[in-house]
């Protein structure tokens, strides 16, 4: 009777070792289960993060809300880095109650100045995004406005000066300078229709290969057919001439 009770105990004990692995193994079961489904979710999220997340916006240079309210003709600004070309001033284009060249010998507030403002026409749009931008400035004796411009002339100054900015409302625009050469004093935008890629083609290759004497080109520049281009254009001692410094965009920041 007692080996009867020893053997019906033992088979007990099995029974229930045998219940408590299942229970073990179950809960592990589902606990793994329920890990890799955790993680599974995590990744789907984590690639909806980085697909949908937006790059931090660099900080615009110009306060433009506040320039615009005071100024509401200014479009934009253009600077050079560096020590030898001392430009940085804003950009203006006369708005329709306005002569095309009212800025000519007017600063901001539309007074007179002998030195004027820098400015584009209304031929050209005011985000910069013409295949050819042409602004203006006076080749100034005191060397204010596009006065310095002249210093291109030098190859030494010309090779330490590779780019300039211009600046618009939610842009940084980076050009790469391709050439500064003295031109004739014909209206580039009456000359060249721009938006047919034969008259582009056709100043694209006065800017690389200019007919003068006074030049000096950038090889490593490159103007291709969908090139935006911006030109400053200023005056020389010579009424006949024009000094040219064309830029080809090469970047296009965003701004806050």
């Amino acid at each position: 009777m007692a080996r009867h009770e020893r053997g019906s105990n033992k088979t007990v004990s099995v029974i229930l070792s045998i219940i408590a692995f299942i229970f073990v193994a179950a809960a592990v079961f589902i606990g793994v289960k329920h890990f890799w489904h955790k993680k599974d979710d995590y990744g789907e999220f984590k690639n909806n993060t980085a697909s949908t997340a937006e790059k931090a916006l660099a900080d615009n240079p110009i306060n433009f809300p506040e320039l615009k309210e005071l100024h509401p003709d200014v479009c934009g600004w253009v600077k050079f880095e560096g020590d030898d070309i001392d430009i940085d001033y804003p950009i203006v284009c006369a708005s329709e109650d306005k002569k095309e060249d009212y800025y000519l010998r007017r600063d901001l507030d539309g007074k007179y100045s002998t030195g004027g403002t820098v400015y584009i026409q209304r031929l050209n749009k005011t985000d910069f995004s013409d295949p050819c931008t042409l602004i203006y400035g006076h080749n100034m004796r005191n060397l204010s406005m596009f006065g310095t411009l002249k210093y291109l002339r030098e190859k030494e100054v010309f090779d330490r000066n590779q780019f300039f900015y211009i600046y618009t409302p939610g842009h940084i625009l980076k050009y790469a300078i391709k050439s500064a050469f003295v031109y004739d004093d014909r209206h580039i935008l009456y000359s060249f229709d721009f938006t047919t890629e034969h008259d582009f083609s056709a100043f694209a290759e006065e800017a690389s290969n200019p007919q003068s004497l006074v030049k000096n080109v950038r090889e490593s520049v490159e103007i291709k057919n969908d090139s935006k281009l911006a030109v400053l254009s200023t005056c020389t001692n010579i009424d006949d001439e024009r000094y040219l410094v064309v830029g080809v965009l090469i970047e296009d920041t965003k701004t806050k």
